[in-house]
């Protein structure tokens, strides 16, 4: 194995950034029913009894309130050709964010892309602090897939639709 001298921070970006994973976008709605989102790839199954599943967000995050606050949010898997949607939600520079993206409301009252590859629609069964993040876990308690479309891949801070293999 070659070894390196990178800062450990650093290297640890860098291997984390070449294992690939899908893009989601968490959504939610604030104390005022505004809808809420963000990008995330920090995103994985827990459980398929009950099914669960987990993601993290960093405890400065603007929209960290929202999420603190929710008993539900919705998890959003990019379809491969959804790269606007990822930066848009990604962007700290971007005050709506839902304004550039097709959208609409759930049965569950929450916010859910249109043209995603699938939702996950969760209720938040806990919380847990972990080091500058919280990992958020939920129960599905809905989901859907668009058969037509695949995920989005992320690897080496590049995205797109996940190679045919």
């Amino acid at each position: 194995m070659k070894t390196t001298t990178t800062e450990p921070t650093q290297l640890f970006k860098e291997i984390m950034g070449s294992y690939p994973t899908g893009v989601t976008v968490i959504t939610t709605k604030d104390e005022n029913q505004k809808p809420v989102g963000l990008t995330a790839n920090s995103f994985v199954s827990v459980s398929i009894d009950p099914l669960m599943i987990l993601w993290c967000i960093d405890k400065k995050a603007g929209s960290w309130n929202a999420f603190d606050q929710a008993e539900k949010f919705a998890v959003n898997i990019l379809s491969g050709d959804q790269k606007d949607a990822c930066m848009t939600f990604a962007s700290k520079k971007e005050p709506d964010r839902f304004s550039r993206q097709p959208w609409k409301y759930s049965d569950n009252d929450l916010p859910i892309l249109e043209n995603v590859y699938a939702s996950m629609e969760c209720k938040k069964v806990q919380q847990v602090d972990a080091g500058d993040h919280y990992i958020l876990i939920g129960e599905v308690i809905d989901l859907s897939k668009n058969e037509e479309l695949d995920p989005m891949m992320y690897f080496r801070r590049n995205m797109g639709p996940i190679p045919k293999w």
